[in-house]
């Protein structure tokens, strides 16, 4: 079946254009215009993607992110204006996948939904079950896409366990942030890399919340991350 994908932006111009690109490329769509209609649908038809307009009447995106990450974990896009910065990192640090800024190309939007899509199938299973271990305790399945520290889980979103998980297999290493949006956002991305720096930070509370010895996450001053060991 194909992906259902939500739509919230009060403009019907954008909503109508992305609402077409979308079908047009088989997935199903369902359009809101206000910021209850949104959470209404997204909690009734689970959409496996929220494209989220921030400038929106009723509730705005950036509390209809915030209500969602409450108990959800769908991928969220944040469709912003160019003008606003300081929304675009608190939507980010609130719990947004990634952003994209009016006027936006509609190709460019098209490859992100795509790359955020196959994110989150699920991996093929065969034989055992792969088990990486972590520091603390943390252990993670990435095919059953599970984290826990003991016998605590680890509640992540999608973009959280990827980013742990390639973090946790690149153990040692320095990942570039350029390199983290290829491998785990799955697309080339020039300039912007803060969508990295506010996964991180999310990333590394989640686990800090368990335990501080399981957070081993480090910057590498100008050039990225890399999880000590």
């Amino acid at each position: 079946m194909s992906a259902c994908i939500l739509i919230v932006d009060d403009e019907s111009a954008v909503a109508d254009l992305l609402a077409y690109n979308l079908r047009k490329a088989h997935y199903r769509v369902l359009t809101a215009s206000d910021g209850r209609q949104a959470l209404r649908l997204a909690r009734a038809s689970q959409p496996d993607l929220i494209l989220l307009d921030l400038m929106i009447p009723e509730v705005d995106g950036l509390d209809v992110c915030r209500e969602l990450r409450r108990d959800s974990s769908v991928p969220i896009i944040m469709i912003t204006a160019r003008g606003e910065e300081t929304d675009r990192v608190v939507g980010l640090e609130l719990g947004a996948d990634d952003y994209v800024c009016k006027p936006f190309s509609v190709r460019e939007l098209m490859a992100r939904v795509k790359a955020v899509l196959r994110r989150g199938r699920p991996a093929e299973v065969g034989g055992e079950a792969v088990l990486l271990h972590g520091p603390g305790s943390l252990s993670l399945y990435p095919e059953r896409r599970t984290a826990a520290v003991g016998e605590i889980p680890i509640e992540l979103t999608r973009l959280e366990f990827d980013l742990l998980h390639r973090l946790l297999a690149n153990r040692g290493r320095v990942l570039t942030r350029e390199r983290l949006l290829e491998q785990v956002w799955n697309y080339d991305f020039t300039g912007d890399t803060r969508a990295v720096d506010s996964a991180v930070k999310r990333l590394r509370a989640k686990l800090r919340r368990v335990s501080k010895e399981v957070d081993a996450i480090e910057a590498v001053r100008g050039i990225g991350y890399r999880l000590k060991g």
